[in-house]
Order: C-alpha cells, then sequence, then structure tokens
C-alpha cells in the first residue's frame, strides 16, 4: 500500500506539467492535485515581475542562500554573524529575511524597533552599518508580538516584492535567510532568482540524526531544483568551556571550596578548555551525511553561551575576545566558504 501510494506521489511529480504551461490544471497528472484549480484559472506566460527582479538583482553579485531541514538549529544566528563577518571585511553586505512567520533577523542584527522607509527607488533597507543592510517583514509589524497569518499567496507576494522593490544598490553579498524546510517561500525564491543566478546555499543543521533526516530532504531539494550547495554546517557541536571558571555548582559551599583549592594549588587548571557532547553525534554527524551525499562539509561551530548572547544582544561575535570558542571557528568557515566561491577576502580580526 506504502509503495502504491509513493508510486502514485513521484509519477504526479513527474508528470507535472508546471504552473506556467498551458496545461496546467487541465492535464490527466493534475486529477487529484490540491492546487488543480490555482493551475488551471492562474495567468500563463512569463512573470512580468522576474524582469523587474532580475534587473534589481542585476548589481548584485553574489546571492547565497542559508537554509536548514529543522528549525531551532541556529540558521538565524549564522546568517546574521556572516553577515556581520562580511561587512567587516568592507564588502557591501545585504541580509534579506524570508522568514516570513518567525523573523528573528532585526533583533539578531540590533534593529528592534526600526521601520522601513520608501523613496523613489524603492523600500530603503535599514542599515546596521553603512555597508550592511537589512530587510524583513519584522520591520512591518505593528507590534512585534503580532502573528503573521498568511497563506502561501500573500507570503510570496511579499517575497516577490522584497526582490523587486528593495533599493539594496550595489552590493557585493545578498544573504538570504529562509524559513526551515522546503515550501512555499523556498520555492518562490529559487524561482523569483532564478535568472538572477543564486550561487547557491548553505544548510545549517545540529548533529543528531532527528535533525540530520530534515537536512537530507534539504539537499535534495537543492539538488531537484539545481541550487548548489555550497557546504553544510554543523552548529552547536559540543559544548566547550572554562572547565571550572564558567562552572555553577548545585551547592555554593562546594563551588566555594573548590574554585578556591584549584586557584591555591593549581591555577591553570581554571581556564581549560572542557568539551561535552550536547547531542548525540554516534552516527557520524554532519560529517558523515556530507560524504554520503555527496555535499561539501564547511566545518563545525561549538554551542557558545557568548554566541547566543551575542545574537540576543543583537551584535557581531568578531568585536570582543567573549565569544572565545564560536568565533575562530565561524572565521574558519567562512573562510573556507570565501576560498572555495573564488572570492579574495580579509581575515576577520577580532577588534574589526
Amino acid at each position: 500500500m506504502r509503495a502504491s501510494v509513493h508510486a502514485k506521489i513521484n509519477k504526479s511529480i513527474a508528470d507535472c506539467p508546471g504552473p506556467q504551461s498551458e496545461s496546467a490544471g487541465k492535464a490527466d497528472s493534475c486529477e487529484g492535485c490540491p492546487n488543480q484549480q490555482i493551475c488551471a484559472t492562474a495567468p500563463k506566460g512569463p512573470d512580468p515581475d522576474l524582469v523587474a527582479i532580475a534587473e534589481r538583482m542585476a548589481t548584485v553579485k553574489h546571492k547565497i542562500l542559508v537554509l536548514s531541514g529543522k528549525g531551532g538549529v541556529g540558521k538565524s544566528t549564522f546568517s546574521a554573524q556572516l553577515s556581520f563577518a562580511l561587512a567587516a571585511m568592507d564588502f557591501q553586505v545585504g541580509l534579506l529575511d524570508i522568514d516570513i512567520c518567525g523573523p528573528s533577523i532585526p533583533k539578531m542584527l540590533g534593529l528592534e524597533g526600526q521601520e522601513i522607509h520608501q523613496s523613489n527607488l524603492g523600500w530603503s533597507p535599514v542599515y546596521v552599518e553603512s555597508n550592511l543592510g537589512v530587510m524583513s517583514i519584522g520591520f512591518m509589524l505593528p507590534d512585534p508580538d503580532d502573528a503573521v497569518i498568511w497563506r502561501g499567496p500573500r507570503k510570496n507576494a511579499l517575497i516577490k516584492q522584497f526582490l523587486k522593490d528593495v533599493d539594496w544598490g550595489e552590493l557585493d553579498f545578498l544573504i538570504v535567510d529562509a524559513p526551515p524546510g522546503t515550501s512555499d517561500e523556498h520555492i518562490s525564491i529559487v524561482q523569483d532568482l532564478g535568472a538572477a543566478s543564486i550561487d547557491g546555499a548553505i544548510i545549517v543543521t545540529t548533529p543528531q540524526q532527528v535533525s540530520l533526516i530534515d537536512v537530507r530532504k534539504e539537499v535534495s531539494f537543492c539538488k531537484k531544483v539545481g541550487i548548489q550547495v555550497i557546504g553544510v554546517v554543523e552548529n552547536m557541536s559540543g559544548l566547550r568551556r572554562p572547565m571550572l571558571a564558567a562552572s555553577k555548582f548545585l551547592r555554593m559551599t562546594e563551588a566555594e571550596w573548590v574554585i578556591e583549592y584549584v586557584k591555591e594549588k593549581a591555577p591553570e587548571l581554571l581556564d581549560i578548555i572542557a568539551l561535552n557532547e550536547v547531542f548525540d553525534n554516534s552516527g557520524g554527524g554532519a560529517t558523515k551525511m556530507c560524504r554520503e551525499m555527496g555535499v561539501p562539509f564547511l566545518g563545525k561551530v561549538p554551542l557558545d553561551p557568548e554566541l547566543c548572547k551575542a545574537a540576543e544582544e543583537g551584535r557581531s561575535c568578531f568585536v570582543d575576545q567573549k565569544s572565545g570558542t564560536s568565533a575562530p571557528a565561524l572565521k574558519k568557515i567562512i573562510d573556507t566558504l570565501m576560498e572555495n566561491q573564488g572570492i579574495s577576502r580579509n581575515v576577520v580580526d577580532n577588534d574589526a
């Protein structure tokens, strides 16, 4: 039974004429499809908005999607810190948040409460620095607690408007932070940017199988729609912290005694970095998955409370020495990304 259902689904997908076809919604393969009526009545032919999008994107050198199969893996944190890092290298950077129902980018960039302004050239991004602009539905909500309860067509229309109407100017990089999964927003961004040459996608995951199961689907999605997987990042890859200096004890009397004893007898132990595996990576983690699926592995970022704090405060983790475990890992990943893409860069310094 299960095999029969899968066979029917796969045949329907393979035989789908596509929404722009003259036979859309009318072909035999359309029978039973939930979108049959929509496809049958939708206007056919080339979308005139795609021309406007291609013209707007002509001034953007590199377009990179940041994806994840599962929510809560740190995708938006990675998008934000990647944008901070590229801007610190003196690149012109735009960060587009298309997570319509869960826009967290304004907070992670320190832009809560900001509003979008319009000029005769279009919508103006909200700027963190002169070379780092941001666009998100989060800037449009009258109350940050308001829920965005939209169906697919309305989400798709806003994404298209972001691409068509936002006046980014000349950019070296446009980073697109997408919601988890492989649904309306992902299909829209791929179709709308189809003529504008997407560089590829970075996929963010955590080490355990429950996340990797969905990441495999994300990789498959990219392959099916013709998007290059630039690489996979394994986030929250172990907790690395000073063994004693950052530890909390169940009873304060124990803490005082242990710390005072170590300070007196072996102070060098206070700064030893301990590694604890928070998630089960016995299945080989993202490294093994990348080998099996034939996609590049960019590296691992440890779970770092200081990186979480930087995201909460809307600042770069590279501006001080606090994110001592995550910042170097992120720098290495960004360095690998630039090298693999053949882009010349300046390494981000801690005091950048």
